[in-house]
């Protein structure tokens, strides 16, 4: 009985089995990379090309939001990748399908365990997210956690760039690139630049971190930077992307006319010169990797054979134009001081070969780090590393005690000893400490050990100086050769300072050049809608640019501004002293000169002024008789100048003269406020005076704001009269100025109540009907 289940059971897998291939081999049928591109099967690559690159244009998944855009694209890259791979398009077009063509694109990778006593072929299933172990073996030694790529690889990127692939185990898509991705990673590995895979579904911080949102994707990381990968997942543009990730200007491209400029630039920038001699007319991208990861110690330069301008350096170098060379030149540019030449440059090969030039024969100490390599601390007795320092000046008098030293350089063959030079001028602190003597002559050699980190040494100095002469190098042999036997002559000790960088002033150079490439990358993220990472940066830089346009405008108009204003209140003043108001025509318009521009309300101007006046507009209408008219509208002018900037403020004055009934019929709306100053005649009546009195009239919401005026000058009246008595005309005289300076303080406190009226502070008394100016129709 358990037999025959197990039989049934057999069957039933077995079955799966066949339809599972029956439905893989029809939709290897249905793909054709020819109808996908729309092309014939005699198309040119060119064609291909063209075809392809406007399909992948319009099928971007960025671009296309059609739910079928992504699958599309991946149709289309596929069929790009067969149809222009010479080996495929022949076995596509001869069997039907290619390696490549299965519905998965992964061939056959033999049975897997499944269950303790079932076996399945687990391409029929092909789905790498049953668990992380059923994740494509080959990814898993390049698999990045969060701490590895803070800790290995940021740093190691300022060496080399690293390929970083974006997936996870529910990534359908990753499947289709698989081949893609195999093969560009076995041909980078051997140029060395890094790879690294982050499975989003294990590592999500890290791929926060980098700004990965989607999978798959693919990212470089070159000095600490990150940038994406935007174009079709095919061979070539990934190795096109890692060679766009390297800084510009790695290698400089040398031909007869440069040559000389180029290698003579040894003194200057204190590095060996490398020349690479190749037929092909672009730097290959194994030289510019090489250029990067030793950019600060070799300066590199590419000789393209094929061109005529470089025939004379051919010639010179007597260049082999079968094979690579590539030749080191150090302090003598007419003799290269190392050579290497092969059909197969390896890696491993240039990179040995260029560690053993990585310095000059007798280099110059222009920062720590160089001192640090050159003369390194004593680790063990048997690893003792001596330097002999030179310690010289710039001028052209100790050329000859510079060149012998660099002679003597040149002829040394012991690696126990090292020597370099420094300009006492540019590491005065290093040179103080070794020349406790400061008044010894200069040239100056020390032969010295370090002994810790700390910058301890032990050291001594040469006697009698350095000029060059055989006798000083003579003597100073003979104390290498005594340092041999025994180190204990080197009797004095003493602690370094550390050395000044000499190449800061380089330092603005090569933030134009970061900043260059820096702009590149942002353009180019631009160029592919790429916002998510661009946003935070574009965000910060417009907010930058228009705070700093924002206050140089504003800081402009102030400027302006306050030059304007004097000036219009001078002539304000010379019109008042004149006693010639500044009336215009009927214009409820705002004022853009620079005057107070005031309407008398009559008859004509009283409809437009304020029956029918704009809403949210207000009309200031100052109070006056004819003998005050020429006083009040000065002042008038002068405390309400500072509001005429208002679109929603007019000024009119009012004759209370001609219309005082039409005054006491607005005021009665206003009874609470009501203060009236009153002015007793010789029969004892009371007389009503609005002279001075100041109303704000909204037409359209009916309601005026009143301003009443406060004498605020001095009393002349209350001066007491001299002593025995004046004339009459002199007592007429006094009152008559009494009189015109309570006039002209009438509106001293104007300006406060103006403010308070912009603020809405002011109260309001509103009226049911504005009452006509030529007829006066009071509804009591």
């Amino acid at each position: 009985m358990v037999k025959m289940r197990m039989m049934v059971l057999l069957l039933s897998v077995m079955m799966v089995n066949v339809l599972l291939m029956d439905a893989m081999v029809e939709s290897t049928a249905e793909f054709d990379p020819y109808k996908v591109l729309g092309v014939t099967r005699s198309a040119s690559q060119a064609e291909i090309k063209k075809v392809y690159k406007r399909l992948a244009k319009e099928w971007h998944p960025d671009k296309n939001k059609n739910p079928e855009a992504e699958d599309m694209f991946i149709k289309i890259t596929k069929s790009y990748e067969i149809l222009t791979n010479e080996e495929k398009r022949a076995s596509y077009d001869r069997y039907g399908q290619t390696d490549n063509t299965h519905p998965y694109g992964r061939g056959h990778h033999g049975f897997r365990h499944f269950h303790d006593n079932f076996y399945f072929d687990e391409s029929f299933f092909h789905f790498p997210f049953n668990n992380k172990g059923g994740r494509d073996f080959a990814d898993s030694k390049y698999t990045l956690h969060f701490n590895q790529y803070i800790s290995e690889v940021v740093p190691d990127s300022f060496k080399r760039p690293y390929l970083i692939k974006i997936t996870s185990d529910w990534c359908f898509s990753c499947i289709h690139i698989e081949p893609v991705w195999k093969e560009t990673v076995q041909e980078l590995e051997t140029l060395g630049i890094g790879i690294g895979v982050v499975d989003v579904g294990y590592e999500r911080r890290l791929a926060n971190h980098l700004g990965a949102h989607q999978t798959p994707s693919f990212l470089g990381v070159v000095n600490g930077k990150v940038a994406f990968f935007h174009y079709a997942v095919v061979k070539g543009h990934l190795m096109q992307f890692v060679e766009d990730l390297l800084p510009q200007r790695l290698v400089e491209k040398v031909t007869d006319k440069n040559n000389q400029e180029f290698l003579k630039s040894w003194h200057e920038l204190n590095k060996p010169h490398v020349l690479l001699f190749d037929q092909v007319p672009s730097v290959p991208l194994l030289y510019k990797l090489t250029a990067f990861a030793y950019k600060d110690y070799v300066q590199f330069g590419y000789v393209d054979q094929g061109l005529s301008e470089t025939a004379d350096l051919l010639r010179k170098f007597n260049i082999n134009t079968y094979a690579p060379t590539m030749l080191v030149f150090k302090e003598d540019v007419e003799k290269p001081a190392d050579i290497i030449q092969a059909k197969g440059m390896k890696k491993q090969i240039i990179d040995e070969f260029i560690s053993n030039n990585k310095f000059l024969l007798a280099p110059r100490l222009v920062n720590q780090k160089l001192f640090d390599e050159l003369c390194p601390v004593k680790q063990f007795h048997r690893r003792r590393k001596y330097c002999v320092l030179l310690i010289t000046g710039e001028e052209e008098s100790f050329a000859t005690g510079n060149e012998a030293f660099l002679s003597l350089a040149s002829a040394n063959t012991n690696d126990v000893l090292r020597f370099a030079y420094v300009y006492q001028r540019r590491q005065q602190p290093l040179c103080d400490v070794l020349l406790k003597n400061k008044d010894s002559t200069l040239p100056q050699v020390v032969i010295l050990e370090r002994r810790n980190g700390a910058g301890k040494i032990l050291y001594k100095p040469v006697s009698g100086g350095w000029n060059g002469s055989k006798e000083d190098k003579h003597k100073l042999l003979e104390e290498l050769e005594r340092l041999q036997k025994d180190p204990s002559i080197l009797n004095n000790d003493a602690v370094l300072p550390e050395l000044n960088n000499e190449f800061t002033s380089m330092f603005l150079i090569r933030w134009i050049y970061t900043a260059y490439d820096y702009l590149a990358e942002i353009i180019d993220d631009l160029l592919h809608n790429n916002w998510r990472e661009v946003m935070p940066l574009l965000s910060l830089i417009f907010s930058a640019l228009f705070i700093l346009f924002g206050t140089v405008v504003i800081q402009a108009f102030s400027d302006s501004s306050e030059e304007k204003q004097p000036k219009t209140k001078a002539k304000e003043a010379s019109k008042a002293e004149n006693g010639s108001p500044n009336t215009s025509s009927t214009s409820s318009r705002p004022p853009k000169k620079n005057f107070v521009e005031v309407t008398e309300l009559t008859d004509i101007t009283y409809t437009s002024n304020l029956v029918k006046l704009r809403p949210g507009h207000i009309n200031v209408v100052l109070v006056l008789t004819d003998p005050t008219k020429n006083i009040l509208l000065s002042k008038f002018a002068k405390e309400v100048y500072s509001f005429t900037g208002s679109f929603t403020l007019h000024f009119s004055f009012l004759n209370v003269d001609k219309h005082g009934e039409w005054m006491a019929a607005v005021l009665e709306y206003a009874q609470d406020a009501m203060q009236i100053d009153t002015d007793e005649d010789e029969a004892g009546s009371r007389k009503l005076d609005y002279t001075g009195y100041v109303l704000a009239l909204n037409g359209h919401k009916k309601y005026l704001c009143l301003f009443k005026p406060v004498y605020t000058g001095e009393d002349l009246d209350s001066k007491p009269e001299e002593e025995g008595g004046g004339s009459r005309s002199r007592k007429g005289t006094t009152r008559s100025r009494s009189t015109t300076l309570q006039i002209h303080h009438k509106l001293d406190r104007l300006g406060l109540w103006m403010e308070r009226l912009m603020e809405g502070t002011l109260p309001r008394y509103y009226v049911p009907a504005w009452p006509g100016l030529d007829k006066i129709t009071v509804n009591k």
